[in-house]
């Protein structure tokens, strides 16, 4: 059940932070937008008084910066969607604790389980008592990219 706890809590702090950064994000995007709308309005109004060029310019900042923000906000809900926690397996394993038995035996682990604890279950080999021996926790190898 601790395990289960520590697995939660590290889940909520990284979906927590991941969402501060997202919304942090959000508010540097939607001030880009809001000015870079306020560009294309001046663009407009400059082009009223006849300077094309100052006009164009405003016009090209403000189309600019309106497709960084599409961009953006494209970009990190698709960061968002790939990002997911894999919380690996602990596993214990069960030894036999007579010295003619070799039966080893590997298991989830389970909440009160802790090395050199005897258990209650006999040996499926011989009938002997048995033991913990060891926990671990499997760990995948991530999968290796190699540059073309």
């Amino acid at each position: 059940m601790r395990m289960n706890t520590l697995s939660r809590s590290k889940q909520t702090n990284s979906t927590s932070t991941s969402s501060r950064i997202n919304t942090y994000l959000i508010l540097i995007v939607l001030v880009v937008l809001a000015l870079s709308i306020v560009a294309l309005f001046v663009a407009a109004q400059v082009l009223l008084t006849g300077d094309t060029i100052t006009a164009g310019l405003f016009a090209g900042i403000g189309l600019i910066a309106m497709a960084m923000c599409v961009f953006l906000l494209f970009q990190s809900r698709k960061q968002t969607a790939e990002v997911k926690l894999d919380i690996p397996k602990v596993m214990t394993i069960i030894e036999c604790q007579n010295k003619g038995c070799a039966n080893k035996t590997t298991r989830e682990f389970q909440r009160g389980d802790y090395v050199f604890k005897d258990l209650d279950v006999a040996c499926g080999k011989c009938g002997g008592k048995q033991m913990i021996t060891g926990i671990y926790k499997e760990v995948k190898e991530k999968e290796k990219t190699y540059a073309v």
